[in-house]
Protein backbone atom coordinates (compact mmCIF):
# COMPACT_ATOMS: atom_id res chain seq x y z
CA UNK A 1 0.00 0.00 0.00
CA UNK A 2 2.61 2.01 -0.16
CA UNK A 3 1.61 3.94 -3.15
CA UNK A 4 -1.34 5.36 -0.54
CA UNK A 5 0.83 8.39 0.15
CA UNK A 6 1.50 10.06 -3.18
CA UNK A 7 -1.83 9.32 -4.49
CA UNK A 8 -3.37 10.95 -1.95
CA UNK A 9 -1.27 14.27 -2.47
CA UNK A 10 -1.74 13.53 -6.29
CA UNK A 11 -5.59 13.59 -6.07
CA UNK A 12 -5.13 16.66 -3.22
CA UNK A 13 -3.13 18.28 -5.62
CA UNK A 14 -5.38 17.83 -8.81
CA UNK A 15 -8.66 18.81 -6.57
CA UNK A 16 -7.19 22.20 -4.57
CA UNK A 17 -6.19 23.44 -8.32
CA UNK A 18 -9.63 22.62 -10.17
CA UNK A 19 -11.27 23.85 -7.25
CA UNK A 20 -9.74 27.34 -7.21
CA UNK A 21 -9.60 27.84 -10.98
CA UNK A 22 -13.36 27.01 -10.54
CA UNK A 23 -13.75 30.02 -8.02
CA UNK A 24 -11.73 32.56 -10.15
CA UNK A 25 -14.04 31.58 -13.44
CA UNK A 26 -17.24 32.00 -11.21
CA UNK A 27 -16.39 35.64 -9.61
CA UNK A 28 -17.89 38.54 -11.29
CA UNK A 29 -15.66 41.05 -11.08
CA UNK A 30 -11.86 40.85 -12.37
CA UNK A 31 -10.64 40.93 -15.76
CA UNK A 32 -9.82 37.80 -18.01
CA UNK A 33 -5.94 38.64 -18.26
CA UNK A 34 -6.37 38.75 -14.33
CA UNK A 35 -8.06 35.52 -13.97
CA UNK A 36 -5.44 33.92 -16.35
CA UNK A 37 -2.76 34.98 -14.32
CA UNK A 38 -4.35 33.88 -11.07
CA UNK A 39 -4.52 30.21 -12.98
CA UNK A 40 -1.28 30.68 -14.55
CA UNK A 41 -0.02 30.70 -10.82
CA UNK A 42 -2.18 28.06 -8.98
CA UNK A 43 -1.06 25.52 -11.65
CA UNK A 44 3.04 26.13 -11.43
CA UNK A 45 2.46 26.69 -7.28
CA UNK A 46 -0.41 25.54 -6.40
CA UNK A 47 -0.68 25.19 -2.38
CA UNK A 48 1.37 29.16 -2.54
CA UNK A 49 -1.32 30.33 -5.06
CA UNK A 50 -3.80 29.08 -2.82
CA UNK A 51 -2.72 31.21 0.22
CA UNK A 52 -1.76 34.25 -2.02
CA UNK A 53 -5.29 34.42 -4.07
CA UNK A 54 -7.52 33.73 -0.62
CA UNK A 55 -5.76 36.78 0.99
CA UNK A 56 -4.79 39.13 -2.07
CA UNK A 57 -7.38 38.18 -4.64
CA UNK A 58 -10.60 40.68 -5.60
CA UNK A 59 -10.55 44.22 -4.24
CA UNK A 60 -11.76 43.38 -0.70
CA UNK A 61 -12.49 45.86 1.77
CA UNK A 62 -13.86 44.73 4.82
CA UNK A 63 -17.84 44.60 4.56
CA UNK A 64 -17.89 46.74 8.25
CA UNK A 65 -15.99 49.60 6.75
CA UNK A 66 -16.97 49.28 2.96
CA UNK A 67 -21.00 50.20 4.08
CA UNK A 68 -19.25 52.98 6.60
CA UNK A 69 -17.44 54.56 3.63
CA UNK A 70 -20.40 54.54 1.13
CA UNK A 71 -23.00 56.32 3.21
CA UNK A 72 -20.12 59.25 4.09
CA UNK A 73 -19.69 59.06 0.72
CA UNK A 74 -22.91 59.76 -0.45
CA UNK A 75 -22.69 62.61 2.28
CA UNK A 76 -19.52 64.63 1.18
CA UNK A 77 -21.00 63.89 -2.68
CA UNK A 78 -23.90 65.69 -1.72
CA UNK A 79 -21.56 68.66 -0.35
CA UNK A 80 -19.39 68.45 -3.22
CA UNK A 81 -21.70 69.61 -5.78
CA UNK A 82 -20.65 73.46 -5.80
CA UNK A 83 -23.63 75.71 -5.99
CA UNK A 84 -24.40 77.23 -9.63
CA UNK A 85 -22.96 80.53 -8.67
CA UNK A 86 -19.98 79.22 -7.41
CA UNK A 87 -19.57 76.98 -10.92
CA UNK A 88 -19.99 80.59 -12.72
CA UNK A 89 -17.26 82.05 -11.28
CA UNK A 90 -15.16 79.08 -11.68
CA UNK A 91 -16.14 78.55 -15.26
CA UNK A 92 -13.62 77.49 -18.07
CA UNK A 93 -12.79 77.82 -21.90
CA UNK A 94 -10.81 74.22 -22.64
CA UNK A 95 -10.88 74.00 -26.61
CA UNK A 96 -11.99 70.61 -28.02
CA UNK A 97 -11.28 68.19 -28.02
CA UNK A 98 -9.44 68.58 -24.64
CA UNK A 99 -12.41 69.57 -23.16
CA UNK A 100 -13.99 66.24 -23.53
CA UNK A 101 -11.37 64.47 -21.37
CA UNK A 102 -12.54 66.48 -18.14
CA UNK A 103 -16.51 66.28 -19.52
CA UNK A 104 -15.72 62.33 -19.26
CA UNK A 105 -13.45 63.22 -15.80
CA UNK A 106 -16.90 64.96 -14.60
CA UNK A 107 -19.30 62.19 -15.38
CA UNK A 108 -17.00 59.08 -13.71
CA UNK A 109 -15.64 60.77 -10.52
CA UNK A 110 -17.78 63.34 -9.02
CA UNK A 111 -16.09 66.45 -9.77
CA UNK A 112 -15.69 69.03 -11.56
CA UNK A 113 -13.32 71.13 -13.67
CA UNK A 114 -13.17 74.57 -12.44
CA UNK A 115 -11.47 77.36 -13.62
CA UNK A 116 -9.49 80.48 -11.66
CA UNK A 117 -6.70 78.57 -10.18
CA UNK A 118 -2.94 79.22 -9.74
CA UNK A 119 -0.25 76.22 -9.73
CA UNK A 120 3.30 76.08 -8.54
CA UNK A 121 5.55 73.05 -9.26
CA UNK A 122 7.51 71.66 -6.63
CA UNK A 123 10.36 69.69 -7.59
CA UNK A 124 13.94 69.91 -6.72
CA UNK A 125 14.71 67.44 -4.53
CA UNK A 126 15.47 69.95 -1.83
CA UNK A 127 12.82 72.29 -2.11
CA UNK A 128 9.73 70.13 -0.73
CA UNK A 129 11.46 69.90 3.01
CA UNK A 130 10.91 74.44 3.48
CA UNK A 131 8.48 74.90 1.28
CA UNK A 132 5.86 72.43 2.88
CA UNK A 133 7.22 73.68 6.22
CA UNK A 134 7.05 77.05 5.09
CA UNK A 135 3.23 76.62 4.59
CA UNK A 136 2.63 74.67 8.29
CA UNK A 137 3.88 77.94 9.79
CA UNK A 138 1.89 80.07 8.07
CA UNK A 139 -1.03 78.59 8.73
CA UNK A 140 -3.92 80.15 10.78
CA UNK A 141 -6.69 77.98 11.13
CA UNK A 142 -6.23 74.27 10.02
CA UNK A 143 -3.61 71.75 8.75
CA UNK A 144 -4.18 68.84 6.89
CA UNK A 145 -2.11 66.13 6.06
CA UNK A 146 -2.31 62.60 4.08
CA UNK A 147 0.16 60.50 3.35
CA UNK A 148 0.92 57.04 2.45
CA UNK A 149 4.49 57.06 4.14
CA UNK A 150 5.72 58.79 7.16
CA UNK A 151 9.62 58.24 8.26
CA UNK A 152 11.04 59.33 11.52
CA UNK A 153 13.98 60.79 9.71
CA UNK A 154 15.24 64.35 9.19
CA UNK A 155 12.35 65.19 7.29
CA UNK A 156 9.88 63.13 9.21
CA UNK A 157 11.25 65.77 12.22
CA UNK A 158 11.07 68.83 10.65
CA UNK A 159 7.13 68.52 9.15
CA UNK A 160 6.14 67.00 12.95
CA UNK A 161 8.38 69.53 14.79
CA UNK A 162 6.37 71.96 12.75
CA UNK A 163 3.08 70.59 12.89
CA UNK A 164 3.64 70.39 16.93
CA UNK A 165 3.79 74.04 16.85
CA UNK A 166 1.56 75.00 14.67
CA UNK A 167 -0.82 72.98 17.26
CA UNK A 168 0.28 75.17 20.16
CA UNK A 169 -0.70 78.21 18.37
CA UNK A 170 -4.47 76.89 18.10
CA UNK A 171 -4.13 75.61 14.35
CA UNK A 172 -6.59 72.22 13.86
CA UNK A 173 -3.54 70.08 12.71
CA UNK A 174 -4.65 66.59 11.00
CA UNK A 175 -2.83 64.00 9.93
CA UNK A 176 -3.58 60.95 7.97
CA UNK A 177 -0.83 58.19 7.64
CA UNK A 178 -1.26 54.64 6.13
CA UNK A 179 -1.06 52.10 8.19
CA UNK A 180 1.48 49.53 6.31
CA UNK A 181 3.33 52.50 4.83
CA UNK A 182 4.03 54.33 7.62
CA UNK A 183 4.02 51.05 10.65
CA UNK A 184 7.48 52.38 12.24
CA UNK A 185 6.41 55.97 12.61
CA UNK A 186 3.23 55.16 14.38
CA UNK A 187 5.06 52.95 16.76
CA UNK A 188 8.13 55.78 17.00
CA UNK A 189 8.72 58.70 19.13
CA UNK A 190 7.94 61.32 17.55
CA UNK A 191 4.57 60.07 16.80
CA UNK A 192 3.62 59.87 20.78
CA UNK A 193 5.56 64.07 20.99
CA UNK A 194 3.16 64.79 18.27
CA UNK A 195 -0.04 63.39 19.61
CA UNK A 196 1.40 65.09 23.39
CA UNK A 197 1.77 68.56 21.44
CA UNK A 198 -2.13 68.37 20.24
CA UNK A 199 -1.52 66.91 16.34
CA UNK A 200 -4.57 64.64 16.07
CA UNK A 201 -3.01 61.65 14.00
CA UNK A 202 -5.40 58.62 12.38
CA UNK A 203 -4.10 55.66 11.10
CA UNK A 204 -5.82 54.32 7.60
CA UNK A 205 -6.50 51.13 6.73
CA UNK A 206 -4.69 49.28 9.83
CA UNK A 207 -3.26 46.22 9.02
CA UNK A 208 -3.87 43.79 11.86
CA UNK A 209 -3.64 39.83 11.30
CA UNK A 210 -7.12 39.09 12.59
CA UNK A 211 -8.28 41.55 9.63
CA UNK A 212 -6.58 39.42 7.45
CA UNK A 213 -10.01 36.94 6.65
CA UNK A 214 -12.13 39.89 5.88
CA UNK A 215 -10.20 42.23 4.00
CA UNK A 216 -6.87 42.60 1.69
CA UNK A 217 -4.24 44.00 3.66
CA UNK A 218 -2.59 44.69 0.39
CA UNK A 219 -5.09 47.73 -0.47
CA UNK A 220 -3.68 50.61 0.86
CA UNK A 221 -4.18 54.00 0.61
CA UNK A 222 -1.66 55.58 -1.11
CA UNK A 223 -2.96 59.49 -1.59
CA UNK A 224 -0.63 62.39 -0.91
CA UNK A 225 -2.37 65.48 0.18
CA UNK A 226 -2.09 68.53 2.11
CA UNK A 227 -4.18 71.08 2.65
CA UNK A 228 -3.78 74.48 4.45
CA UNK A 229 -6.14 76.96 5.59
CA UNK A 230 -8.30 75.45 3.20
CA UNK A 231 -7.20 78.02 0.47
CA UNK A 232 -3.88 75.81 -0.15
CA UNK A 233 -3.11 72.38 -1.42
CA UNK A 234 -0.72 70.19 -2.54
CA UNK A 235 -1.04 67.13 -4.30
CA UNK A 236 1.28 64.69 -5.92
CA UNK A 237 4.13 62.07 -5.39
CA UNK A 238 6.04 63.03 -2.53
CA UNK A 239 5.69 60.99 0.85
CA UNK A 240 6.92 62.35 4.09
CA UNK A 241 10.53 61.72 3.89
CA UNK A 242 14.17 62.22 2.83
CA UNK A 243 14.63 61.76 -0.44
CA UNK A 244 17.40 58.79 0.65
CA UNK A 245 14.61 56.65 1.95
CA UNK A 246 15.89 54.93 4.40
CA UNK A 247 13.86 51.62 4.05
CA UNK A 248 15.57 51.34 0.32
CA UNK A 249 18.45 53.52 1.02
CA UNK A 250 20.87 51.46 -1.67
CA UNK A 251 18.13 53.01 -4.53
CA UNK A 252 17.74 56.37 -3.76
CA UNK A 253 17.40 59.16 -4.45
CA UNK A 254 13.73 59.03 -4.51
CA UNK A 255 12.74 61.68 -7.08
CA UNK A 256 9.23 63.21 -6.70
CA UNK A 257 6.86 66.39 -7.70
CA UNK A 258 4.26 67.87 -6.16
CA UNK A 259 2.14 70.66 -7.45
CA UNK A 260 1.08 73.22 -5.19
CA UNK A 261 -2.83 74.71 -5.77
CA UNK A 262 -4.20 78.22 -5.04
CA UNK A 263 -8.33 78.29 -5.57
CA UNK A 264 -11.87 76.65 -6.40
CA UNK A 265 -10.03 73.01 -6.67
CA UNK A 266 -8.44 73.27 -3.15
CA UNK A 267 -11.94 72.53 -2.19
CA UNK A 268 -11.97 69.12 -3.67
CA UNK A 269 -8.92 68.09 -2.28
CA UNK A 270 -10.24 69.07 1.20
CA UNK A 271 -13.18 67.10 0.50
CA UNK A 272 -11.12 63.93 -0.15
CA UNK A 273 -9.20 64.13 2.83
CA UNK A 274 -12.38 64.77 5.00
CA UNK A 275 -14.06 62.11 3.79
CA UNK A 276 -11.34 59.71 4.54
CA UNK A 277 -10.93 61.52 7.74
CA UNK A 278 -14.74 60.19 9.27
CA UNK A 279 -14.10 57.42 7.73
CA UNK A 280 -10.90 56.67 9.87
CA UNK A 281 -11.74 58.34 12.73
CA UNK A 282 -16.06 58.76 12.68
CA UNK A 283 -15.76 62.69 13.22
CA UNK A 284 -17.89 64.68 10.55
CA UNK A 285 -16.09 68.01 9.44
CA UNK A 286 -18.28 68.50 6.75
CA UNK A 287 -19.64 71.90 7.80
CA UNK A 288 -15.88 73.21 6.65
CA UNK A 289 -16.81 72.79 2.84
CA UNK A 290 -19.38 75.45 3.22
CA UNK A 291 -16.52 77.99 3.20
CA UNK A 292 -14.88 77.55 -0.53
CA UNK A 293 -11.59 78.81 -1.39
CA UNK A 294 -12.35 81.95 -3.87
CA UNK A 295 -11.91 82.51 -7.52
CA UNK A 296 -8.15 83.97 -7.80
CA UNK A 297 -6.50 85.81 -10.54
CA UNK A 298 -5.71 82.45 -12.09
CA UNK A 299 -5.19 80.79 -15.82
CA UNK A 300 -5.48 76.98 -14.51
CA UNK A 301 -8.31 74.97 -15.16
CA UNK A 302 -7.91 72.03 -12.09
CA UNK A 303 -9.78 68.92 -12.03
CA UNK A 304 -9.48 66.67 -8.79
CA UNK A 305 -10.01 62.99 -9.11
CA UNK A 306 -10.28 60.52 -6.20
CA UNK A 307 -10.20 57.05 -7.35
CA UNK A 308 -10.28 53.77 -5.25
CA UNK A 309 -11.84 50.42 -4.62
CA UNK A 310 -14.66 51.73 -3.17
CA UNK A 311 -15.88 53.96 -5.49
CA UNK A 312 -14.48 55.04 -8.91
CA UNK A 313 -11.59 52.65 -9.06
CA UNK A 314 -12.32 52.36 -12.90
CA UNK A 315 -12.02 56.03 -13.73
CA UNK A 316 -8.43 57.19 -13.41
CA UNK A 317 -7.75 54.28 -16.46
CA UNK A 318 -10.81 55.69 -18.68
CA UNK A 319 -9.56 59.61 -18.22
CA UNK A 320 -6.32 58.50 -19.22
CA UNK A 321 -7.27 56.70 -21.73
CA UNK A 322 -9.18 59.78 -23.15
CA UNK A 323 -6.15 61.87 -22.93
CA UNK A 324 -3.94 59.30 -24.81
CA UNK A 325 -6.30 59.58 -27.85
CA UNK A 326 -6.91 62.86 -27.90
CA UNK A 327 -2.64 63.94 -27.94
CA UNK A 328 -2.05 65.49 -31.23
CA UNK A 329 1.69 66.10 -30.86
CA UNK A 330 3.09 64.98 -27.94
CA UNK A 331 2.44 62.91 -25.03
CA UNK A 332 5.47 62.59 -22.04
CA UNK A 333 4.57 59.95 -19.25
CA UNK A 334 6.69 59.42 -15.77
CA UNK A 335 6.10 56.31 -13.58
CA UNK A 336 8.07 54.60 -11.22
CA UNK A 337 6.18 51.45 -11.86
CA UNK A 338 4.94 50.55 -15.52
CA UNK A 339 2.88 47.50 -15.00
CA UNK A 340 -0.36 48.45 -16.99
CA UNK A 341 -3.34 46.91 -18.10
CA UNK A 342 -3.72 45.64 -21.92
CA UNK A 343 -6.30 48.33 -22.63
CA UNK A 344 -4.14 51.30 -21.65
CA UNK A 345 -1.42 49.73 -23.28
CA UNK A 346 -3.15 49.54 -26.43
CA UNK A 347 -3.96 52.94 -25.90
CA UNK A 348 -0.51 54.25 -25.33
CA UNK A 349 0.94 52.59 -28.55
CA UNK A 350 -1.89 53.67 -30.30
CA UNK A 351 -0.45 57.40 -29.58
CA UNK A 352 2.53 56.62 -31.05
CA UNK A 353 1.63 54.83 -34.12
CA UNK A 354 -0.68 57.78 -35.27
CA UNK A 355 2.03 59.59 -34.96
CA UNK A 356 2.28 61.52 -31.56
CA UNK A 357 5.87 61.75 -30.44
CA UNK A 358 5.14 59.32 -27.28
CA UNK A 359 7.96 59.35 -24.36
CA UNK A 360 7.63 56.70 -21.29
CA UNK A 361 10.16 57.73 -18.50
CA UNK A 362 10.90 55.15 -15.91
CA UNK A 363 13.82 54.05 -13.27
CA UNK A 364 16.36 52.20 -14.40
CA UNK A 365 16.58 50.37 -10.76
CA UNK A 366 13.55 49.48 -9.51
CA UNK A 367 13.55 49.08 -6.07
CA UNK A 368 10.80 45.95 -6.45
CA UNK A 369 12.89 43.44 -8.35
CA UNK A 370 9.56 41.48 -9.78
CA UNK A 371 8.01 44.87 -11.15
CA UNK A 372 10.91 45.87 -13.07
CA UNK A 373 11.37 42.69 -14.83
CA UNK A 374 7.83 42.98 -15.62
CA UNK A 375 7.94 46.16 -16.87
CA UNK A 376 10.55 45.33 -19.22
CA UNK A 377 8.27 42.63 -20.57
CA UNK A 378 6.39 45.34 -22.38
CA UNK A 379 9.24 47.31 -23.64
CA UNK A 380 9.06 45.37 -27.12
CA UNK A 381 5.97 46.12 -27.89
CA UNK A 382 5.95 49.53 -27.27
CA UNK A 383 9.46 50.09 -28.99
CA UNK A 384 7.34 48.55 -31.89
CA UNK A 385 4.62 51.27 -32.06
CA UNK A 386 6.88 53.74 -31.70
CA UNK A 387 7.41 54.30 -27.85
CA UNK A 388 10.77 56.03 -26.72
CA UNK A 389 11.54 54.79 -23.56
CA UNK A 390 13.68 56.72 -21.48
CA UNK A 391 15.49 54.53 -17.98
CA UNK A 392 16.23 57.13 -15.68
CA UNK A 393 19.61 56.91 -14.24
CA UNK A 394 19.60 59.25 -10.74
CA UNK A 395 17.73 57.38 -8.72
CA UNK A 396 14.30 56.15 -8.51
CA UNK A 397 12.09 58.32 -10.32
CA UNK A 398 9.12 58.39 -8.60
CA UNK A 399 6.96 61.23 -9.65
CA UNK A 400 3.79 60.43 -11.65
CA UNK A 401 3.05 63.15 -13.82
CA UNK A 402 1.93 63.48 -17.39
CA UNK A 403 2.02 65.95 -20.25
CA UNK A 404 -0.45 66.25 -23.91
CA UNK A 405 0.81 68.73 -26.34
CA UNK A 406 2.23 70.73 -23.83
CA UNK A 407 -1.21 71.96 -22.52
CA UNK A 408 -2.59 69.62 -20.57
CA UNK A 409 -0.92 67.67 -17.63
CA UNK A 410 -1.88 65.51 -14.74
CA UNK A 411 -0.09 64.92 -11.72
CA UNK A 412 -0.72 62.84 -8.55
CA UNK A 413 0.18 59.78 -6.60
CA UNK A 414 -1.09 56.68 -9.15
CA UNK A 415 1.66 54.42 -10.47
CA UNK A 416 1.02 53.30 -14.16
CA UNK A 417 0.16 49.79 -12.19
CA UNK A 418 -2.72 47.24 -11.81
CA UNK A 419 -2.52 48.27 -8.12
CA UNK A 420 -3.37 52.31 -8.56
CA UNK A 421 -5.29 51.64 -11.15
CA UNK A 422 -7.51 49.01 -10.02
CA UNK A 423 -6.93 48.53 -6.11
CA UNK A 424 -4.84 51.41 -4.02
CA UNK A 425 -7.13 55.08 -2.86
CA UNK A 426 -5.34 57.23 -5.10
CA UNK A 427 -5.52 61.27 -6.24
CA UNK A 428 -4.79 62.92 -9.57
CA UNK A 429 -5.11 66.47 -10.77
CA UNK A 430 -6.03 66.56 -14.33
CA UNK A 431 -5.55 70.03 -15.59
CA UNK A 432 -5.52 72.58 -18.64
CA UNK A 433 -2.84 75.15 -18.44
CA UNK A 434 -0.61 75.81 -21.07
CA UNK A 435 1.96 77.27 -18.53
CA UNK A 436 2.17 74.68 -15.92
CA UNK A 437 1.91 71.83 -18.48
CA UNK A 438 4.80 73.49 -20.06
CA UNK A 439 6.87 73.88 -16.55
CA UNK A 440 5.86 70.17 -15.82
CA UNK A 441 7.02 69.21 -19.12
CA UNK A 442 10.58 70.89 -18.94
CA UNK A 443 11.29 68.99 -15.33
CA UNK A 444 10.53 66.03 -17.51
CA UNK A 445 12.84 66.68 -19.85
CA UNK A 446 15.29 67.18 -16.81
CA UNK A 447 14.68 63.57 -16.22
CA UNK A 448 14.92 62.60 -19.67
CA UNK A 449 18.51 64.56 -19.39
CA UNK A 450 19.24 61.99 -16.61
CA UNK A 451 18.31 59.29 -18.89
CA UNK A 452 19.61 56.05 -21.00
CA UNK A 453 17.24 55.78 -24.09
CA UNK A 454 16.23 52.29 -24.66
CA UNK A 455 17.63 51.10 -28.25
CA UNK A 456 15.36 49.23 -30.49
CA UNK A 457 18.52 47.30 -31.80
CA UNK A 458 19.18 45.59 -28.50
CA UNK A 459 15.91 45.28 -26.85
CA UNK A 460 14.25 43.67 -29.65
CA UNK A 461 17.50 41.33 -30.39
CA UNK A 462 17.57 40.05 -26.37
CA UNK A 463 18.92 36.46 -25.84
CA UNK A 464 16.94 34.16 -25.44
CA UNK A 465 17.25 33.38 -21.54
CA UNK A 466 16.59 37.43 -21.05
CA UNK A 467 13.66 37.26 -23.22
CA UNK A 468 12.11 34.31 -20.76
CA UNK A 469 12.64 35.72 -17.70
CA UNK A 470 11.28 39.39 -18.57
CA UNK A 471 8.33 37.08 -20.03
CA UNK A 472 7.40 34.99 -16.93
CA UNK A 473 7.64 37.84 -14.86
CA UNK A 474 5.26 39.57 -17.25
CA UNK A 475 3.21 37.02 -16.97
CA UNK A 476 2.35 38.27 -13.15
CA UNK A 477 1.40 41.11 -14.53
CA UNK A 478 -1.57 41.97 -13.41
CA UNK A 479 -1.49 40.65 -9.92
CA UNK A 480 1.15 43.07 -9.59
Amino acid sequence: MYWIGPSLLAITHIGLIVWLVCLILLRQCGTSDTRLAWIVLIVLAPFIGAVAYIFLSGDRVAGKRRRHHADVHAEYAMSREAPTEYLLASQTDIPAPYDRIFSLAGAISESDVLGGNSIELVGGRDEFDDAFVQDIDQSTETVHVLTYIYLDDSVGQHVGQALIKASQRGVAVRLQVDSVGSRSFLDSQLRRDMEKGGVRIAEMLPARLLRVMFARMDIRNHRKIAVFDNARGWVGSRNIASPHFAPKAKYAPWVDCMAVVRGPAVRDLQCIFLEDWEVNTGECLESMLHDAPETIDGSACCQIVGTGPNFNNEALTQILHACFHAAKDELVLTTPYYVPDAATEAALRAAALRGVHTTLIVPARNDSHLVGLASRSHYAGLIQAGVEIQEFEAGVLHAKTMTVDHKLFMIGSANLDRRSLELNFEVSMFGWCPEFASRLHFLQMSYVAQSSPVKSSHWLNLPPHKRLLYNMAGLLSPLL
